[in-house]
This record gives structure tokens, sequence and C-alpha cells, in this order.
């Protein structure tokens, strides 16, 4: 007797039965030009669904991009949303979080290291910032590592983004210092 936690009773007992949503070619003795069309309108039908699950996903995907920064000078992120929840962080001005929920005026939010908690949306602020992820980074005169070298970068160094330039950004430091840095050295936007 078979064991029932393999087989579920609501299974038919017909090999081709089981198999009738197989992506995989049939076996040799059962190719046939009604089998490829058969195997064509499948594959059809799969796309079809792929894509309308892309469409789906593209909103929880946009919403996943956005990104804010901290407006005050110190915010606390939160281990739930609300105020009486106790503190798991402490971030500065300007501090790049990516959003991941929302609820009522709460932002769970993220780094490039991981999750953190929740912080209060209006001390939060929409003005592009970048953290040097890399040990250090050059701070360069243009976009592009033929410009001069105008300062160093220290890991977990928050700088405002300006604008962008392909794989460059040019960014201002705290001090009021500008330059450019390779965008793949920094997490933010």
């Amino acid at each position: 007797m078979p064991n029932s936690a393999r087989f579920p009773a609501s299974r038919g007992t017909s090999l081709q039965s089981q198999h009738s949503h197989r992506l995989f070619p049939p076996p040799d003795s059962e190719i046939g030009a009604v089998s490829v069309l058969s195997l064509t309108r499948r594959f059809s039908h799969f796309l079809a669904a792929a894509s309308l699950s892309l469409v789906a996903l593209a909103p929880t995907l946009a919403q996943a991009a956005e990104f804010v920064s901290i407006k005050g000078s110190t915010v606390n992120v939160r281990e739930k949303p609300s105020t009486r929840s106790a503190t798991l962080w402490e971030l500065g001005r300007g501090y790049p979080l990516q959003v991941t929920q929302r609820q009522g005026k709460w932002l769970k939010v993220r780094d490039f290291e991981s999750s953190l908690g929740w912080v209060h949306a209006p001390l939060t602020a929409k003005t592009p910032h970048m953290v040097i992820t890399a040990r250090t980074a050059n701070l360069r005169s243009g976009p592009g590592q033929k410009f001069k070298r105008v300062a160093r970068l220290e890991q977990h160094e928050v700088v405002r983004t300006l604008k962008k330039s392909g794989n460059w950004a040019q960014v201002r430091r705290e001090n009021g210092q500008q330059g450019w840095v390779a965008r793949s050295l920094g997490w933010g936007w």
C-alpha cells in the first residue's frame, strides 16, 4: 500500500492525467503533430500567465524602490510603528532608507545592510542621499577615474546626491565640498 503522504487521495491514477500541465516535451512515443501543437499552446498560455504576473507585481516592485532620507538631526528607528515602541537605531541627517511598507504615517525601512524598523514619515524627506559602503571612496573632480581625486570619502559617510551621470554621482559632503563618486561605492539614490 502506498504512503498517503506521497500520493494524495485526490491524485489521479493515470500518468497522463498527473502530468497534463508539464512544460517538458513528452517521451518520443507521444510526439506527433497534435502534441507539438499542444505544447505550443501550453507554452503560449504559460507566457501569458507570466506576463500578467509581472504586471500585477509592478506596483509592488515600484513601491519597494521608494527611497527617503532622514530630515532631522537625529531620528529614532523603532521596532513597531509607534512612539511607545523600543528604539532600535538612531540615524543622522540625510541617511538614505528604502521604504518596504507603509502603515498610516509610519514607514518600514531598510538600509544597505538589512531591515531596520519603522520611522515616522514626517521625519523623512525626498532629498536624495548616498551612504558610502566601500571602505573608502575617491571623490573626484569629474565623473570618471581619469579625473583628479579631490578627497577621500570614508565608509558610512553620508553625502547629498546632486546629480547622476552614468555610473557616477555628483555629491556634496557635510562640509560643502563637492565632487563625483562611483555609484557602486555607495548606496541610496
